[in-house]
């Protein structure tokens, strides 16, 4: 029993917050492209709409989605993450019985919008911040650990909605989801998320300022390291923001729209479905170990330095994908990818509080989470109209390695900048 006490006494509450942002991470899946992207097909199969009508609506709805995303994270600000995340849970869970019911291009767009704004926007955004909040020195293997979550929904989502979809339909999956959403997201959000670890007395990484010994005097232990806090004005007076701006935007646009089409992508390379599916699959399980190895290196190398080696690999991933046409090919295309995301994933997270604090993160991780979503409507539509004109993605994919190149450039900018008090 004393063991027990000591044990609890011992445990910081933030790995276990930590694991619940992971848990809102993975189920933001059925907003994630890596779980759409498994509907498309169905739909231009039942309704009979064109790649084009469909990668247009989801575009469209994605970026209105994203316009919305600085409104969330102000709303992350005000009301705490907590009541966020129960709030957004149960709408998306909504959403996703909504989405079972669609029968006409405007619902689609409706039902894309929801999701995007619900699931790939806010479910991503509301755990950024809580871990924020929760973790300081220790905030690059938080991370790490958040998005193997991610991961897991990224490996696990296309598999289950595959299987779910055969052996039943398409609306089935989509109800299957909400129902998880609703019944067992939703009610451990609302008991077990703590806002910051000072509203339960306590410090980010479970340290403690000071505390007294069995004589009362006062034995103070390392204090954790300051953190300057920037206001989302003073933030977008810097180069830096501007430049991750950039970083946050290329990633989503080039992985939304490989992600969004890879289906028709690998056919058209004369690879089946199920190779798609595989390769979507070792990208997230490759992502994993990636990740936690880059949680440690971000603890102690520049945050933009990693973004660099991002973009290269993500160079030379988009060169790769021109010529898979092979089994062998689309693997080591899905491991490359993976390493790239499994880096990319962390060093986005971890460097908005890392450079600008966490007393506004909330309102800084929104501007970051609009970027990312209107990036992630900007990529599908290239695709989707290259590939109707020309009936191949070879000129598109040509096209679109002239954006890692940017993020090389941008990521050389993004050096973490000093606040001067004027």
């Amino acid at each position: 029993m004393l063991y027990r006490l000591k044990f609890f006494n011992n445990f910081y509450y933030g790995w276990l917050v930590l694991i619940i942002g992971g848990l809102g991470v993975f189920f933001s899946g059925p907003g994630q492209t890596f779980s759409n992207s498994q509907f498309i097909d169905e739909y231009i199969n039942d309704f009979g709409w064109s790649r084009s009508l469909v990668s247009g609506v989801y575009s469209v709805a994605t970026l209105v989605a994203g316009l919305l995303m600085i409104l969330v994270g102000r709303f992350i600000d005000r009301f705490g993450p907590r009541a966020m995340m129960v709030i957004v849970g149960t709408l998306f869970s909504f959403a996703c019985f909504y989405n079972s019911f669609v029968s006409s291009i405007w619902m689609l767009a409706l039902g894309f919008f929801l999701v995007r704004l619900l699931g790939q926007g806010s479910m991503t955004l509301i755990p950024n911040t809580l871990v924020a909040q929760w973790f300081i020195k220790k905030r690059g293997r938080a991370f790490s650990i958040k998005a193997l979550f991610g991961f897991a929904g990224a490996m696990l989502f296309p598999i289950i909605n595959t299987w779910l979809i055969q052996t039943w339909n398409w609306q089935i999956a989509w109800q299957f989801w909400g129902f998880v959403l609703l019944f067992v997201f939703v009610p451990i959000a609302f008991f077990g998320v703590k806002n910051h670890p000072e509203s339960i007395g306590l410090q980010p990484d479970g340290e403690k300022e000071a505390e007294e010994n069995k004589n009362g005097s006062r034995l103070v232990t390392p204090i954790r390291e300051a953190e300057e806090d920037w206001t989302l004005k003073e933030a977008m007076k810097t180069r830096a923001f501007w430049a991750i701006l950039i970083c946050v935007g290329i990633p989503a646009m080039v992985n939304t729209g490989i992600t969004f089409h890879i289906t028709s992508i690998f056919r058209t390379n004369g690879l089946s479905l199920e190779v798609a599916a595989l390769v979507l699959s070792l990208m997230a399980l490759i992502g994993i170990p990636i990740s936690l190895i880059s949680g440690v290196i971000l603890d102690k190398v520049k945050t933009n330095l990693v973004l660099l080696v991002v973009f290269i690999i993500e160079f030379f991933v988009l060169l790769l994908l021109f010529i898979t046409d092979t089994f062998f090919l689309a693997i080591l295309f899905g491991f490359l990818w993976g390493v790239a995301g499994g880096l990319e994933r962390i060093a986005i997270g971890v460097i908005w509080p890392n450079y600008f604090g966490r007393k506004h993160i909330g309102s800084i991780n929104g501007v970051g989470a609009t970027i990312g979503v209107i990036g992630s409507s900007l990529g599908p539509l290239p695709f989707g109209i290259g590939f109707d004109l020309f009936g191949s993605y070879n000129l598109v994919i040509l096209l679109t390695l002239i954006f890692p190149m940017i993020g090389i450039i941008s990521s050389l900018l993004a050096k973490k900048p000093i606040k001067t008090n004027e």
